[in-house]
């Protein structure tokens, strides 16, 4: 994964292979240049609370305002994340829509048809659709240490920032469990209810398909596990370091292949780029791929040698979500399907 920063960004050094930079991002090459207007989708849940308003986000920046947020647009991810706590927003940015009109991936149970879609590619955000929905905070991830805006063009972001204040979530080399409970308590200042059911059993769901990952790494301690993407050319091989998901996995003892660090630098520290040819060059017994449109999917990769690999002949390639939506009802299901391929992976490599 390349430094995030978006002062080095380069439409090659954008290019991830499942940590934060997705696979052609800065490509453009999903979704379109028209953003439609959506609903007059709005807060829900805020009105339980009234008074002003105050929260400490991941750069150590503090946002006040006289009241709880009510137009709030977000990156498409914490947009996702914060439905599933009951907390609607009026406009997205990010991955929202395929090619052919339907929810990415990273849109979760997101109605896209009800929230105005600022931008759907790398670097396009509408500025002017942006002021039109008077803005009261803007949400969004940070890949990087200097707490860069994800999905914020660098060339608008001072238009940006002038016109609401922003709240950053950090994604950058710390493990799964601190974005969730930074996503969680920002639900809960704008007025969800942390403590219903919903909530509280997604919680729950989440502790328990850890305990249940933890114990199947534990049992099968063989089974090695490759964090993969893949576009035309090329195909990455993540290690865990940096990324959230990953970091936490192999916290839970899963056995990751773990590319040297000299062989990441091209990649900032996120992964290795291999060629086709040289796509055995680490055995596994699971590969867990990047679930993003912009990433060859496994059943569209054509490559022979591909195809030679022991772990995709066992059958034994699952998806990754790569930019994990941050709730925990999302997250617990990716636990899950982990364990699930460990505790029945047969050992290949």
């Amino acid at each position: 994964m390349p430094n995030a920063s978006a002062s080095h960004l380069t439409r090659r050094g954008v290019l991830a292979a499942g940590g934060a930079l997705g696979l052609g991002a800065a490509l453009a090459a999903c979704g379109d240049d028209d953003a439609k207007s959506g609903g007059s989708a709005s807060t829900e849940g805020a009105s339980a609370k009234s008074g002003p308003w105050t929260f400490k986000d991941d750069r150590g920046t503090t946002v006040k305002l006289d009241k709880i947020p009510a137009n709030i647009v977000a990156f498409t991810g914490v947009a996702a994340a914060l439905f599933d706590y009951g907390i609607v927003v009026k406009g997205v940015f990010g991955p929202t829509k395929t090619t052919d009109g339907k929810p990415d991936v990273q849109a979760g149970d997101l109605d896209i048809s009800k929230v105005e879609i600022l931008g759907n590619v790398w670097d396009e955000f509408n500025v002017e659709k942006y002021a039109a929905l008077a803005p009261d905070v803007l949400v969004t991830t940070m890949y990087d240490k200097a707490g860069t805006l994800w999905y914020v063009p660098e060339a608008s972001k001072d238009k940006i920032a002038k016109l609401a204040p922003s709240v950053g979530v950090s994604v950058y080399d710390r493990q799964l469990t601190a974005p969730l409970e930074q996503v969680w308590k920002l639900a809960e200042s704008l007025g969800a209810d942390v403590t219903g059911a919903k909530a509280t059993d997604a919680k729950k769901s989440f502790e328990t398909a850890a305990t249940r990952l933890r114990a199947a790494a534990k049992a099968r301690p063989e089974i090695k596990v490759l964090a993969g993407s893949a576009s035309d050319q090329i195909f990455y091989v993540s290690g865990t370091n940096l990324s959230v998901d990953l970091e936490y996995f192999k916290s839970l003892g899963v056995n990751f292949v773990e590319p040297p660090e000299s062989a990441k630098a091209e990649g900032g520290g996120w992964f290795e780029s291999l060629s086709w040819e040289n796509v055995d060059k680490y055995p596994a017994d699971i590969i867990m791929m990047d679930d993003r449109a912009q990433a060859i999917q496994p059943d569209a990769i054509t490559k022979a040698t591909w195809k030679k690999l022991a772990a995709v002949k066992a059958g034994q390639v699952i998806p990754r979500s790569a930019e994990p939506i941050l709730s925990y009802e999302k997250c617990a299901p990716l636990l899950d399907a982990l364990a699930e391929a460990i505790e029945m992976a047969k050992k290949v490599s």
